[in-house]
């Protein structure tokens, strides 16, 4: 039977784009089932972005500098390619994609093109143009796609994913759970491995 992981995550969270990649990488050897579900965490950026010019103090800056020298030396401890986001964009309609690339069977592989998209490439996923090239990368549609983005369905579906996250009490992106088991925050691939085979042990100890 396959060990269910279910993600709280937002596409602007470099940790998110790093424990994604790291799950995804054991998913054969511990036949996941990984349930995705958005959780935005800077409703207040605009979708046309913030140019990384315009951070407000050289403390920030600096703080941002001294972050991303962090954040690059785990991706790259994964093999992972990560720079820098040119802007800080507003991921609501990335996240509304990617319900809908859910509806389609196409969940993971919209999700990983879109990680690739802001933290590689450095496009701006705030950008409907963008999600819609994006989406026919992953193998959707991208004009119904496009047509279809602003759905109220797929709003609700958000406000849900909000409201299971407040009732597990969800304080920070990325949470894994996995059963009912939590992991807070992106773990290199040989500390998510242990957990699983730890959580895979206690339930196949519990059946």
């Amino acid at each position: 039977m396959p060990l269910k992981v279910t993600m709280f995550s937002d596409f602007i969270c470099p940790f998110c784009y790093i424990g994604f990649e790291t799950i995804r990488k054991l998913s054969p050897e511990f036949d996941l089932e990984l349930e995705w579900r958005g959780f935005q965490i800077h409703p207040e950026w605009p979708a046309e972005g913030i140019p990384i010019e315009q951070v407000r103090t050289t403390t920030d800056l600096d703080a941002r500098k001294a972050a991303w020298q962090r954040i690059t030396a785990m991706a790259q401890a994964e093999n992972l390619p990560i720079r820098a986001p040119a802007v800080f964009t507003n991921s609501r309609a990335a996240l509304l994609g990617c319900e809908y690339a859910r509806e389609h069977g196409r969940g993971e592989e919209y999700e990983e093109r879109i990680y690739r998209a802001y933290f590689v490439e450095g496009e701006n996923i705030g950008d409907e143009k963008v999600l819609a090239r994006c989406a026919g990368d992953a193998g959707l549609d991208a004009s119904e796609f496009a047509s279809a983005l602003w759905s109220p369905r797929y709003d609700l579906r958000l406000k849900n994913n909000t409201l299971a996250a407040n009732q597990r009490q969800v304080s920070g992106v990325p949470t894994f759970f996995i059963g009912e088991f939590s992991m807070v925050g992106a773990q290199n691939t040989d500390t998510t491995r242990m957990i699983l085979k730890r959580v895979r042990e206690r339930l196949a100890g519990a059946q």
